[in-house]
Order: C-alpha cells, then sequence, then structure tokens
C-alpha cells in the first residue's frame, strides 16, 4: 500500500503526451417495456443521454482522471460532433488539447443505447478516410513542439487514418531523440509500422491476429509477445488478457525476451469491457512517465483495469479508487498465503516442477522483531520461493510455557503472510515440523545459526534428497523472549 500510495503521488501533474484518433462516445439510457407493434424488436424509452471522449480522448481522461497533465493532438471533422469533442477536451485538458479541424473527414461517433444496465444496440457514424495532408502536418507540428514538454509519448491507434506510416516513424525518431518512453495502443495486423517504441498492448485478440500464433495459456502468450519483439521490432509487449489479467514481456534490447510478468485479473465484477484498453495505455504510460518500472507501471494498469470494466461504459479509475483496490488486493494476498498443510505440498511440488528451489524454515514468531526479519530475508535470498512453518498455540504453549503466545496462531500467520519474502505460511501442531518437512520437501532448509547443523530437525531429509542446510547470520540483541521479559518488567513498574 504504502508503494501504491507514493506510485499513485509520483503520477501527479507529470506531462504526458497522446496523439491518436480522438472520437465521440454518445450514451442513450433507458426501459425496454414493450416490442414494438412495427417489427420484432424493444422499443427503448429514452430517460437520459450522455457524452463523453471516446477513442484516444479516453485515454486523455483517463491521464486527467488519474492526476497526470494529458497534452494531445488529434484531428476531428468540421462537424457538430467535431464540436462536441472539442468543447469535452477544452473541459477535461484546458489548453492541452490541440485538435486540428479537417472539412474532409467526418468526426466518428459511437452511440450506445443502454437498458436494465446492458447495451442493447450500439450504432456507429463513421465515414471513414484519412485526414489531409495540411491537417497531418501541423497536427505533426504540434505534436514535435509538444514533445518538448512530456516525459511520455502514447500513441492510440483506432485505425482511423490519423497515425499513418510516415507521420508515425518521424513522431517515434523524435521520441527517441527525445528519450521519452513510447507506448501504442495497436490496431491491425502489421506491427512492423511500430517498429522502434517501447511498448505495445495488444488484447488478446488482437496478439492473436498479428502474429497467427494461439494465446490460450500464459506460455503460448509469452511465445507470441516474443514473436511480435523479435519480428516487428518492438521492445516489449503489455498484452490485456480480459478474465486472465495482463502479461507483460519485456525485450533485452537485442529481438528477445529478458523477463515475463504474468499479472492476474483484479476485477470482482466485469461490467462492461469498453475502453478498457484505454485506462491500461493511460495508467502504463503515466507510470512509466513518473519513473516506475515497466513491472510496477503494469501492476497499476492492471488495477486500474479491474476498476473500470465493473463501471458503465468508457469509465476512468481516480487514485482513491486504486489505493482502495490495492488495499484489498494485499488483504486477499496475505489470506492466499496462509495454507494448509495439503496445499503447501501441492504448491511445493508445483515450483520444483517449474524448476524453482523451495526453501523451508519454521518457527514460532511470537513477536515479530528486526533479528527475525533479518533471518527470513536470507532465507528468501537463498531461494526461490520460502515456506515457512508457524508453531500452533498449543505448540507454543508446549515449548515456551503457559504465558505464551503473547500472539495467537492466526495473527502470527497474518504478520507473516504480510511480508514479502514469504510466499506460504503453515501452521502445525507438532513440537518439531518433521513431518511438515516430510511432506514438504524443501530444496534448501534454514536455521539461525545459534544451531547446529546436526541439531536442525529434518536437516537428514533434506541433504538425502540433494537439498541443503543454511545457517542464517543472527541479528544481535533481538530474542522474542527477552522482548516479553522486558514488556513484563514495563507493566510491572
Amino acid at each position: 500500500m504504502t508503494d501504491l500510495a507514493a506510485e499513485l503521488q509520483a503520477l501527479a501533474g507529470v506531462k504526458v503526451l497522446t496523439v491518436g484518433d480522438i472520437m465521440l462516445d454518445r450514451y442513450v439510457t433507458g426501459v425496454v417495456e414493450r416490442i414494438s407493434p412495427e417489427a420484432p424488436i424493444p422499443v427503448l424509452r429514452v430517460l437520459e443521454e450522455d457524452a463523453a471522449l471516446g477513442g484516444a480522448g479516453n485515454v486523455l481522461r483517463n491521464l486527467a482522471a488519474l492526476g497526470a497533465q494529458p497534452l494531445f493532438c488529434g484531428v476531428v471533422g468540421d462537424d457538430p460532433a467535431g464540436l462536441e469533442v472539442q468543447r469535452l477536451a477544452g473541459e477535461a485538458l484546458g489548453g492541452g488539447a490541440h485538435l486540428i479541424k479537417d472539412r474532409g473527414i467526418a468526426t466518428t461517433v459511437k452511440q450506445r443505447l443502454l437498458a436494465g444496465g446492458q447495451q442493447v444496440l450500439r450504432a456507429d457514424w463513421d465515414a471513414g478516410g484519412s485526414p489531409r495532408a495540411e491537417a497531418l502536418e501541423t497536427l505533426e507540428r504540434y505534436a514535435l513542439d509538444l514533445l518538448g514538454q512530456a516525459r511520455a509519448l502514447l500513441l492510440s491507434d483506432y485505425g482511423k487514418g490519423l497515425l499513418q506510416p510516415d507521420l508515425l516513424r518521424r513522431l517515434i525518431e523524435a521520441a527517441r531523440v527525445a528519450g521519452l518512453p513510447i507506448v501504442v495502443d495497436p490496431k491491425g495486423r502489421d506491427y512492423s509500422r511500430y517498429r522502434g517504441v517501447d511498448f505495445v498492448t495488444p488484447n488478446r485478440r488482437e496478439l492473436a491476429e498479428a502474429t497467427g500464433l494461439p494465446v490460450g495459456n500464459d506460455a503460448e502468450v509469452a511465445a507470441a509477445a516474443a514473436c511480435l519483439i523479435a519480428e516487428a521490432g518492438v521492445g516489449s509487449v503489455l498484452a490485456t488478457r480480459s478474465e486472465q489479467g495482463m502479461t507483460l514481456v519485456a525485450g533485452d534490447g537485442r529481438g528477445g525476451v529478458a523477463e515475463v510478468v504474468h499479472l492476474a485479473a483484479k476485477a470482482q465484477e466485469v461490467f462492461d469491457v469498453s475502453g478498457a484498453g484505454d485506462t491500461v495505455v493511460a495508467a502504463f504510460g503515466a507510470g512509466l512517465a513518473a519513473g516506475l518500472a515497466a513491472p510496477a507501471a503494469a501492476r497499476l494498469a492492471n488495477i486500474a483495469a479491474g476498476i473500470v470494466v465493473a463501471k458503465r461504459g468508457t469509465a476512468v479509475a481516480v487514485p482513491d479508487e486504486l489505493l482502495r483496490a490495492g488495499r484489498t488486493e494485499r488483504l486477499q494476498t496475505v489470506e492466499a498465503k496462509i495454507v494448509d498443510r495439503s496445499a503447501a505440498t501441492a504448491d511445493s511440488r508445483s515450483w520444483r516442477a517449474e524448476k524453482l528451489t523451495v526453501g523451508f524454515t519454521n518457527g514460532c514468531f511470537d513477536i515479530l522483531h528486526p533479528g527475525h526479519l533479518h533471518l527470513l530475508r536470507q532465507a528468501r535470498a537463498a531461494c526461490d520461493r520460502l515456506i515457512v512453518g508457524l508453531n500452533s498455540d498449543a505448540s507454543v504453549k508446549r515449548l515456551k510455557g503457559e504465558a505464551r503466545p503473547v500472539q495467537d496462531e492466526a495473527a502470527r500467520a497474518a504478520v507473516l503472510a504480510s511480508l514479502a519474502d514469504v510466499d506460504r505460511v503453515v501452521i502445525f501442531g507438532e513440537d518439531t515440523p518433521y513431518d511438515l518437512i516430510v511432506a514438504l520437501e524443501p530444496d534448501l532448509l534454514v536455521k539461525g545459526a545459534d544451531y547446529d547443523e546436526a541439531e536442525v530437525v529434518g536437516a537428514d531429509l533434506v541433504k538425502a534428497r540433494g537439498g541443503r542446510v543454511l545457517l542464517a547470520d543472527l541479528k544481535d540483541g533481538h530474542s522474542t523472549s527477552r522482548t516479553v521479559e522486558r514488556l513484563s518488567g514495563s507493566r510491572g513498574r
């Protein structure tokens, strides 16, 4: 939560330039009470009408909602819809919007009819055609000037003819010279037109269409993204996968892959996915502009996407909502780490099958102190996954006396599970963790250096399987017993 709050604070006022296809979203909301006598179709009795920026305009709305300072370049038609887009952009951005009127095109309008909280019909006004050369030249001039103020460039491509290859190439070159991160929300199958950008953000269907590869599971999505990196010349891929979350495949700068990060979906309930991709681009791009590493920016975007899909229409996510969602996620993550013996055994098997090193340590952890943290940090640094065995309340009483534990096992487990160094917590009722070690079959067994290896319970089991024992350095002056004694003395005085 501290990290998320700091990350959101870092977004405040950061300037992000978006260039792309802006359009108008209209919403007509009503109720369906009868079928038309003219045809077997529902009759919508209209109760409310609303309008919002759509397409690249929704990226602007999300940037502004997150506290960033959006800058924008785009083209609209010289028509009533274009005037409405200009008005809405002015309200959202103030002086940051540069919209060029072009009499040769019509402003794209998407009108959604809703009843009972669901879309009944969508009607599009989309005349097609590309902006004229004069409009594109003016847009390019504005964009190149604004790049000098911006900390990132977002290209929102809805395939409406604005982001033509020559314009794309010049914008990308200029942003690279300026050292800005470049994020593209892509369209079409030929991603080579985005060569040189740092990130593309296709959804699952777009990724499949662009590569011709399956994208049904984590491994397939990672392979398809790696193909894009190698063949299209893009730096990295952030693939949005609906109910399966997101996958960030980071390139190594040489056409290969340096890192793959899978992020689980955060939405509690999916209500409307309209514009969710715009939210991802905005949050991810703003995070990069604020100096966040790509995985942190992707996590921010994932939380924001989970918020907007639970809302109607092309919605936005504000910092307070992200903080609440992050708090909920943190609590759920902590709870998910506390498992029973059978679940921990299954996790250990699964991790080992992935060639990950599984470590194990145990203790009462009655009052967590710096000595505990020092040991756990060493343990986690020596393995890929760390399981902590926690003595039950009854076990602690038998080992430490009737006055212990000071905190019950639920509280002790929750505190341990909140630590980033701990992957699983398992409560065991025996006096020693021998049976638990038999079940888990860890590769690494960790205890404090105040033990001899021969005294470490389960050392024989682990070494017999080819594992090892680590006697971790202790932090002087810290022990739970001494802490309890000091507290008792203080109460006595």
